[in-house]
């Protein structure tokens, strides 16, 4: 979205070879002395020896050709040199976590800068750029012009009407006019569009298209189903896009991208740089980083460098990456500094365009015989200034914006002016320049080879073996700014509904592409593959609606009003589909039947659903009549064996649960309550009761009405306070006043205080432990300048809450409640809330807060309001906290005085925590992405909500007004950490969570799936037990299984069975061994030891195992990031994986 036209870490110990060994080398054989007549007598025999020694030279000297291979052009890139640095150790780890040295750390970069945001002239945010004119004599100045289109997939229009009005007519541009010129290029980024046009065009045109990649004119850069957003987007969801645009480039094009394009996000996480090289990329560029580090490293020749996660001492995820120099992607912001002669050069805005006029009032105009001197040279002199911003004489210059070369005439412009300019400067030896058009492919493989040729790199630079000659940097690129005091960290909660949705989807997608590979593994019967095969539509379709999700103005909350109802209308699609499929898939795995299950209804639905996209989820009333049960069966889909209390709703209060053997489980009933000032009661109850499921398992409970032998569900004991008005209270219940000025409610690990006037958290006791203060407050930003992207708040948060509310206390034996209507100026309260805790002596539960805050921001009043929480507790925290990135690391967070407050707020996709020097630690988890700032010592604040009147200024065109009724769920924790602990403020490391916080995010995240029956059970027929335990044994606490699944479900039958037809991604948890080792949980196991994937499950034999990439494309260790020595290391099944690594595995399943 230019502005211009838009808006202004070791690796595994072990990894899994083949199952079938490598070929041998055969030896050379002895030279023997012939006889000229034998030589003719064995003429044949002789030649093929000679080229079987032919070919073990050319083996010898280029290596073995890779396992997975294509068709396309090969680089040159050599191997990384041997790592010899030692590596430092962290202080907190499981055991220990080795820690990067790099060169530049992005903390080191905000600690330096002063953010003064000083003129530059004509280069506004840099500095007058000037050359000596020697720089290119030793070394000529090679110059690739990178025509490109940005095609967002879905912004001001839907995904369709963008592909039916310009991106199908771009494509077919580029197919025509690259096809006319073997020296023009182009690149392309987003399958989305690509896999859309595939289905619409001509077998002509894909031959075509297929042809200019093969030859290098055309490059597929990331090849992702969109460009992703990386502030708020989950590792799992950023994953799936790119393996899915990848897998089905490689299926259908035969063509693996290795270079990453991502032009447009709003700032960058480390998390994608991770990713990509675990998928065997080589090379990334980026954008949009804020104004004054990219000043900072364009003075340093920085803005080409490796980066490095901050716990990877042995330099494994090093990658190589481009960052571009100035304001903007568009042509007037890529040539040069001076965006007033750049925009001369951007032929599409001549007269008779479509394409707004160069704002600086010097316009192109066509390139001819008479002026090709005088405006080659003007561009020469941009292209020298640019190039004195970074080391070599390779120079990238994108020639592109949003929706560009939308017809041939457009096209040919651009190709026929700059082909004549080139020519020029080509044919001029005096000016020692080469300028051609060039994909990223040319621009990486030639600068490359030039590092390899000249050494670059700075005194005493620790730099990287990968390419010398640049810098090693580590940390991430939040929050954006792109001029003055415009920090984008808005989008990190606008429409904050929507980004609860993306997760939603998320987590049932996984748990339904676990139970779609149990049922191809486990079922023996054929309706259980007709079932999996009939879904395998809708299940890529599912697929695909996330991944487009991930898109940059997706659930980023920036698109307009009727493109966000198009994304929600397609996530509300996919998760009615996945809960049909699921429902079925239960029958199957617990045995109920198999019969016809493709075709009929499930007997089962999900306890919660969604009557349409934009509707609040709702659990489904269930009625039971004496005499009769209902079945409700939970799938885990978790790892582990977990222990939860569950609730489901009921419309009568004379119930009994009992488990699967139909022995007694005890249970509590509560009154079913709603946010609203006056009608608490809905009439319906809660039923709670614990729940044990195995890991990736089922497992069935029953809930009877007039079931002799066990107690009923017990009653909760309700305390009312209201200023307002009298509460009647409902039956079965007893109720009594609450006169105090606090309020408590307690389980067996922590004790809670509230004030009862505001009906807030004042202070969280754990037991044997002194009180710590956390003061829950409520407020709001007023502003002016605020939209989609940015925060712009007129000073601070002003609270809203005032004395006088409604407050209702819930206590039972396995749930306590504090439900608050709060009392404000508004006649309605923009928020309610709920506290609650569980008992549970083994639950991660027992230990958590849990926080849910009903939010309808709805009304005019709230126009121009930002809502927020904020937690202010008494540990010091010197305002440094450390947020998630991507839910899958943390980044250490400081907030600066030099920076504006919206510029002190992070994106927070999972979890926040502030932590004191005495290592007492306050976590927030959070089941959807929002903003996060810890603007004082000992605070935590994070944003819940937006209503905004007023566009930003980044072109969007409207505010944020389409807000909708959502609750927004924290689990909150509070933790002493067990072992000292040093220099807690001067390390710019992030620490990293405890074992209990990745399980409380685990929970949180991936919750469990509830289903019922659609009819009820007379109690005089009792089914037999009917569960589901597909793992021989729970996995490790800190191994994670971020997906178990059949990568290419329509495929599944045409794949041989001994093919690897299933995929495991394990992700191998790093946690801060300073708390408690176990996660005060059962947890008995960890990965210290391998683990054996071929006894992993109980029915099903693991045949065959292979590592393979994040993108299940490449099974090369080194195309990965590792010595090649890894790929045979792993023997029987055995596989360790270091912390923070995640790895994948294709296996070959056969039922036993």
């Amino acid at each position: 979205m230019a502005f211009s036209s838009r808006r202004g870490g070791s690796w595994a110990q072990s990894i899994l070879p083949s199952s079938n060994p490598k070929s041998k080398i055969p030896r050379k054989g002895r030279k023997r002395t012939l006889l000229k007549d034998f030589i003719f007598a064995n003429f044949f025999t002789i030649g093929l020896l000679l080229s079987l020694f032919l070919f073990l030279i050319i083996l010898l000297r280029f290596g073995v050709p890779k396992p997975i291979t294509t068709q396309f052009r090969t680089r040159s890139y050599r191997f990384r040199k041997p790592f010899t640095r030692k590596p430092l150790l962290g202080e907190s780890g499981n055991r220990t976590l080795l820690r990067a040295t790099v060169d530049i750390t992005t903390k080191g970069l905000y600690d330096k800068i002063e953010f003064l945001d000083v003129d530059g002239g004509a280069w506004k945010q840099g500095w007058s750029v000037t050359y000596r004119g020697n720089e290119w004599d030793t070394e000529k100045l090679k110059v690739f012009v990178v025509p490109h289109s940005h095609n967002d997939p879905g912004w001001k229009l839907t995904v369709e009407e963008y592909y039916d009005r310009q991106s199908r007519h771009i494509l077919d541009t580029i197919v025509e006019t690259l096809n006319k010129d073997p020296r023009r290029k182009f690149i392309w980024e987003e399958m989305s569009y690509l896999e859309r046009w595939w289905r619409d065009t001509t077998d002509v045109m894909k031959e075509t298209f297929i042809k200019l990649v093969k030859n290098g004119q055309l490059e597929i850069v990331g090849g992702g189903w969109v460009m992703n957003d990386e502030a708020n987007s989950h590792y799992f969801a950023i994953i799936e896009q790119i393996a899915e645009g990848n897998m089905w480039l490689n299926d259908t094009i035969g063509f693996v991208p290795r270079n990453s394009w991502a032009i447009d996000p709003f700032g960058y996480s480390s998390t994608m740089a991770y990713l990509l090289r675990r998928m065997g990329f080589d090379n990334m560029l980026i954008q949009r980083t804020h104004y004054e580090l990219k000043k900072e490293l364009s003075w340093h020749k920085n803005l080409e460098y490796i980066w490095r996660q901050s716990w990877d001492a042995e330099e494994t995820t090093d990658i190589f990456v481009h960052m571009m120099p100035f304001y903007s992607y568009d042509v007037p912001h890529t040539c040069g500094p001076e965006p007033a002669i750049c925009c001369q050069f951007d032929f599409a805005r001549m007269q008779g365009f479509v394409y707004e006029q160069c704002p600086w009032g010097q316009y192109p105009v066509e390139t001819t015989q008479e002026n090709v001197q005088e405006r080659a040279l003007k561009l020469l002199d941009q292209y020298r200034k640019k190039s004195t911003l970074y080391r070599t004489n390779t120079l990238l210059v994108p020639l592109g914006d949003d929706f560009r070369y939308i017809n041939v005439e457009e096209a040919e412009a651009q190709f026929r002016n700059y082909q004549m300019l080139f020519d020029y400067i080509n044919s001029n030896p005096s000016l020692n320049t080469e300028a051609k058009f060039g994909t990223l492919e040319d621009y990486f493989v030639t600068l490359r080879e030039e590092a390899e040729r000249i050494n670059y790199s700075a005194p005493g630079e620790i730099g990287s073996g990968l390419v010398e000659g640049f810098p090693s940097l580590s940390g991430d690129f939040f929050t954006y700014a792109d001029r003055q005091q415009d920090y984008w960290s808005g989008y990190y909660v606008s429409r904050p509904f929507f980004k609860a949705v993306d997760r939603v989807l998320e987590q049932t997608l996984r748990a339904t592409e676990m139970m779609f590979a149990l049922i191809l593994g486990c079922c023996r019967r054929s309706h259980c593959e007709k079932l999996a095969m009939g879904f395998s539509y809708k299940l890529t379709a599912a697929r695909r609606n996330l991944a487009l999700f991930q898109h940059h103005d997706g659930v980023t909350g920036t698109a307009k009003d009727h493109v966000v109802m198009d994304y929600g209308t397609r996530m509300h699609t996919s998760l009615q589909d996945l809960q049909i499929f699921m429902s079925k898939a239960i029958e199957a795995l617990l045995g109920i039947r198999y019969d016809k299950l493709e075709q009929s209804p499930s007997h089962f639905e999900p306890v919660i659903v969604r009557s349409k996209y934009d509707a609040q989820p709702l659990h489904k009333v269930i009625s039971i009549r004496e005499g009769t049960y209902q079945s409700v069966v939970f799938f885990n889909p978790l790892e582990q064996t977990r222990e939860e209390v569950v609730m489901v709703v009921v419309d009568s209060p004379d119930i009994t649960v009992v488990d699967s053997n139909w022995s007694c489980v005890q249970s509590q009933i509560s009154p079913e309550l709603q946010y609203h000032n006056s009608k608490v009661f809905t009439g319906r109850h809660r039923v709670y009761w614990e729940v044990s499921i195995p890991a990736m398992g089922l497992e069935t409970y029953y809930i009877a009405n007039g079931f002799v032998g066990c107690e009923k569900a017990r009653p909760a004991k309700l305390k009312v306070f209201s200023k307002s008005s009298s509460v009647a209270c409902p039956s079965p219940y007893s109720c009594v006043k609450i006169e105090s000025d606090v309020a408590e409610i307690e389980n067996q690990h922590q004790k809670l205080t509230f004030d009862v006037r505001f009906g807030l958290l004042q202070k969280i006791t754990l037991k044997n432990s002194s009180p710590n203060i956390v003061d829950e407050e409520i407020g709001m930003y007023s502003t002016s300048g605020s939209g989609a992207y940015l925060f712009k708040p007129n000073g601070d948060a002003q609270p809203i809450i005032e004395g006088g509310g409604q407050l209702l206390i819930s206590e039972g034996p396995l749930m306590q409640e504090v439900y608050s209507y709060p009392r404000t100026t508004w006649d309605k309260s923009p928020i309610s809330h709920s506290t609650r805790i569980y008992s549970g002596e083994s639950t991660v539960q027992g230990f958590v807060i849990e926080k849910e805050y009903h939010v309808e921001l709805l009304d005019h009043d709230f126009n121009d309001k930002e809502l927020i929480v904020r937690y202010k507790t008494d540990i010091d925290n010197k305002r440094i906290f450390y947020s998630d990135l991507n839910g899958f690391q943390m980044s250490r967070r400081e907030t600066y005085d030099k920076i504006p407050l919206q510029g002190n707020y992070y994106p927070m996709p999972s979890l926040a925590f502030i932590q004191g020097s005495n290592g007492q630690r306050f976590s927030v988890h959070s089941r959807q992405s929002l903003g996060v700032a810890s603007l004082k010592k000992g605070w935590l604040e994070i944003m819940l909500d937006r209503r905004l009147v007023r566009d930003d200024g980044r072109g969007l065109g409207q505010g944020v007004m389409d807000n909708h009724v959502m609750n927004v769920v924290f689990h909150l924790t509070v933790e002493a950490n067990i072992s000292a602990t040093s220099n807690l403020f001067s390390s710019s490391f992030p620490y990293s969570p405890s074992l209990l916080s990745h399980h409380v995010g685990s929970h949180l995240n991936y919750p469990l799936h509830a289903f019922v029956s659609k009819k009820l059970q007379e109690l005089s027929v009792k089914p037999p037990p009917r569960s589901f335990s597909p793992l021989a044994t729970p996995l490790p606490c800190d191994l994670h299984i971020v997906n178990f699944k059949v990568p290419k479900p329509l495929k599944f039958l045409q794949q041989p069975p001994e093919g690897s037809r299933f995929v495991l991604i394990l992700h191998r948890l790093h946690w801060d061994s300073s708390y408690c080792r176990k996660g005060r949980t059962q947890c008995t196991n960890l990965a210290d030891n391998p683990v054996n994937l071929f006894s992993m499950f109980k029915d099903l034999t693991v045949l065959k195992a292979k590592a393979t990439s994040l993108n299940l494309l490449h099974e090369d260790p080194e195309v990965m990031g590792f010595a090649e020595q890894f790929g045979d290391l792993a023997q029987e099944g055995h596989v360790a994986i270091s912390p923070m690594e995640i790895q994948a595995y294709k296996l070959e399943l056969r039922r036993q």
